[in-house]
C-alpha cells in the first residue's frame, strides 16, 4: 500500500497516510461500510445523488462533533439531490449514539473500523492512528470525484465555505 509522509499532522507532529491520493475527475472508489444498524452499505449506493463524503477521526472529538453537527445543518438546505455522508472509524454503536446526541437526521454517519477499505481506498487512513484524516469529497451522480480537500492540520475544521462554494456549483450543473 502506498505511504505518503508531509502531507498531513496532528498538533504539528508529521502523520503519515496510507492509499493513493484521489484527485478530481476520478472514478470514485466503491468501498462497502457499516451503517448504525450494523446493515452493510456501498457508496455506490448514492449513485444518482451528489454525494459529499466527510471523512473525520472520531465523532467522540470536539472537532469532529462541531464538523459533523454543522454537515447535518447544511445538509438541511441543500435538498434530496445531495446526501452527506460522515465516515469515521468509530463503532457503529458510537456513531448511532452520536446521532441521536446530536439530532443528526440529514446525514448518515458510516463506520470503516473493519477493514479500514474507505481510509485505504481514498487514501486518508492514518498509519500511526488506524484513523481517518480529516477530508471531504464530494462525488457526482456519475461517481465521478468532483472536489477534494485534505485538511492539513487533523485537529483543524475544513473551509466549510469552500466545500460549500464547490458543491453548489456541482448542483447547478448537475442539474
Amino acid at each position: 500500500m502506498t505511504e505518503r509522509q508531509g502531507i498531513i499532522t496532528i498538533h504539528g507532529n508529521p502523520l503519515t497516510l496510507l492509499g493513493d491520493e484521489i484527485k478530481v475527475g476520478s472514478l470514485a472508489p466503491d468501498c462497502e461500510l457499516l451503517d448504525n444498524d450494523l446493515h452493510p452499505v456501498k457508496l455506490s449506493f448514492y449513485r444518482d445523488k451528489v454525494l459529499v463524503l466527510a471523512s473525520v477521526p472520531s465523532l467522540d472529538t470536539p472537532v469532529c462533533d462541531f464538523e459533523s453537527r454543522r454537515f447535518n445543518d447544511e445538509a438541511a438546505g441543500l435538498g434530496e439531490a445531495v446526501q452527506v455522508v460522515v465516515v469515521s472509524m468509530d463503532l457503529p454503536f458510537a456513531q448511532k449514539r452520536w446521532c441521536g446526541a446530536a439530532g443528526a437526521a440529514r446525514l448518515q454517519t458510516l463506520s470503516d473500523h473493519r477493514q479500514a477499505d474507505f481510509g485505504a481506498a481514498y487514501g486518508v487512513l492514518i498509519k500511526e492512528l488506524r484513523l481517518l484524516a480529516r477530508a471531504v469529497f464530494i462525488v457526482d451522480r456519475e461517481g465521478i470525484v468532483q472536489y477534494v480537500q485534505l485538511v492539513p492540520e487533523v485537529a483543524a475544521e475544513p473551509d466549510y465555505e469552500a466545500v460549500l462554494r464547490a458543491l453548489n456549483s456541482i448542483i447547478t450543473e448537475n442539474q
